[in-house]
């Protein structure tokens, strides 16, 4: 009986070490990073209408996101863009941009993650095919995307890649502008370079 209590005790004495050994590599294993402000950490808004091309640039922009590339992780990413921080050429635009999205009701676009698939392209270069929700105007839809990510040499993260969407699946009619002899398309291509820090 003596001889058992001594190995009932050895047993929870060494899985105390081995619960102490992992627990902190677990929490290590998941890194929340968020976005940094920098000149190449941008969203853009590019559309098309009768008239000529357009672009709408933001580099104003909040996210956060766990990752663990080397283990094909990637959690709880959140991104919020305020709609008034894109900017054209064009002011006018920008305010029936606004107008048409309802800014002021609706004043932010936001991103939330679902699921993620990572691989590795090469060592420090991986291809995530994400699924999440975006939510603009007040209106929320499913979407996938394609993204790279590249581990730098001071260890950040660039995330970058591109996604067409329609104004209509988002219940925003198309605006038009100079009395409707301009119209802007339904068709819009988002494109965006991240940069993500410990």
């Amino acid at each position: 009986m003596k001889h058992l209590k001594q190995q009932l005790t050895k047993i929870a004495a060494l899985l105390m070490i081995v619960t102490a050994a992992i627990l902190p590599q677990r929490g290590a294993a998941q890194t929340t990073y968020k976005l940094i402000t920098d000149k190449e950490v941008n969203i853009k808004v590019l559309g098309s209408s009768n008239v000529h091309d357009w672009t709408m640039t933001s580099t104003t922009m909040e996210s956060q996101g766990d990752f663990n590339l080397a283990d094909h992780h990637l959690q709880i990413l959140s991104f919020r863009l305020a709609v008034t921080s894109l900017k054209s050429e064009h002011t006018s635009m920008d305010d029936r941009t606004y107008k048409a999205v309802d800014a002021k009701k609706f004043p932010d676009i936001s991103y939330k993650l679902t699921t993620a698939e990572v691989t590795t392209v090469d060592a420090h270069k991986y291809l995530i095919k994400t699924k999440g929700n975006l939510t603009i105007a007040g209106a929320t839809q499913p979407i996938s995307m394609d993204v790279t990510a590249v581990v730098n040499a001071d260890n950040t993260i660039t995330c970058s890649g591109s996604k067409k969407i329609q104004l209509t699946d988002y219940g925003i009619k198309p605006p038009t502008f100079m009395l409707g002899a301009m119209k802007v398309y339904n068709d819009l291509t988002i494109q965006f370079n991240l940069i993500y820090k410990k």
